[in-house]
């Protein structure tokens, strides 16, 4: 039940809203695609290459993985996973896991993903991330959106990209900074982090809570800027987002386009990927596997995939549906 002060809250962000619409011209945005359930089997290819983060996994074809149940869709839900039935072979690349691309790319666009479900636990490196679809990487940029690692509970937004591009320390983000240059050949490609200050945003505690939503609004003319809205937020009406009063709200990572990073000569139109992999450069690292309680479990990353399948019951993504909206101008 809303309380008398969320309800002036949210009555203050719909006056926002509207006089927001009363200016001339308006910027708002129009619904182009929704995925949901089967939409993703035709409108995403799955890839198959090796891991390029080095990570243990043997990413399948589209037919193995619904073969093999790693891949499965109602008229509702698209869920993707790794394998947790089987120890890996010597002569495996790896578990078996899902790695999807999406056949179109897009410019200006305001993404908005529902999911139910994301992987969790010791190994996983789940992502949902766009990136150039000219290429080659890092040319045309990265954005990754949805990123953590094991045991982790907060998620961490990133761009990566060619040389001349960081960001300020400070700026208007609930978020906070943990790394200022995007330039992939800095940091080891750490690239320009933001983690967010929801402890539910990521991980256990997110699939604990029904998930939320995730949306991250890409535009030449105010950057990249990402928000977590959660399933009991005053930003949601119905159970979707009321995305006006999303857009007027700070994000939780905000990337601007500013003389430190111009966005035109960074960033095109991007692809979409959703992965799981497993161990790899960041959640295998020595020094990251050990300072976790995963390595209570194992004294390596790889020992522990190899070995234990039951450990990756709950690594999977259950996505409601993925909407996305380019923007128009409405003449008055």
């Amino acid at each position: 039940m809303y309380t008398r002060c969320a309800i002036l809250a949210f009555a203050s962000l719909v006056t926002v809203a509207v006089n927001a619409q009363s200016l001339l011209p308006s910027l708002t945005y129009d619904l182009i695609v929704s995925h949901v359930g089967y939409d993703f089997l035709g409108n995403f290819s799955w890839e198959t290459a090796d891991d390029p983060t080095n990570g243990c996994v043997n990413y399948v074809d589209k037919a193995t993985a619904l073969k093999e149940n790693l891949t499965f869709v109602s008229d509702n839900k698209f869920v993707m996973r790794a394998d947790d039935t089987k120890k890996v072979t010597k002569s495996a690349r790896g578990r078996d896991s899902v790695r999807i691309h999406s056949l179109d790319a897009y410019d200006d666009a305001l993404f908005v993903l529902d999911i139910s479900h994301m992987p969790e636990g010791c190994a996983t490196w789940p992502a949902w991330w766009t990136l150039s679809e000219k290429g080659p990487w890092p040319y045309g940029g990265e954005i990754d959106i949805i990123e953590g690692v094991n045991l982790g509970q907060r998620n961490l937004a990133s761009l990566h990209t060619t040389p001349n591009c960081s960001m300020p320390n400070v700026r208007s983000q609930k978020g906070t900074t943990k790394s200022t240059s995007c330039d992939t050949s800095v940091n080891s490609n750490q690239g320009c982090g933001v983690s967010f200050p929801a402890q539910d945003s990521y991980g256990t505690s997110f699939n604990a809570v029904g998930g939320g939503f995730y949306i991250m609004e890409k535009s030449s003319t105010k950057g990249v800027s990402v928000w977590f809205i959660t399933r009991d937020s005053l930003l949601l009406l119905g159970g979707q987002p009321l995305l006006d009063l999303v857009l007027l709200s700070t994000p939780d990572a905000y990337f601007p386009t500013d003389k430190n990073c111009d966005y035109s000569k960074h960033f095109d139109a991007h692809s979409i990927v959703f992965d799981l992999t497993l161990c790899g450069d960041w959640a295998g690292s020595e020094s990251v596997w050990n300072a976790s309680t995963c390595a209570e479990k194992a004294s390596t990353c790889k020992s522990f995939v190899d070995n234990n399948p039951h450990e990756f019951i709950e690594a999977y993504w259950e996505i409601n549906s993925l909407k996305i909206y380019t923007p128009y101008v409405l003449l008055r």
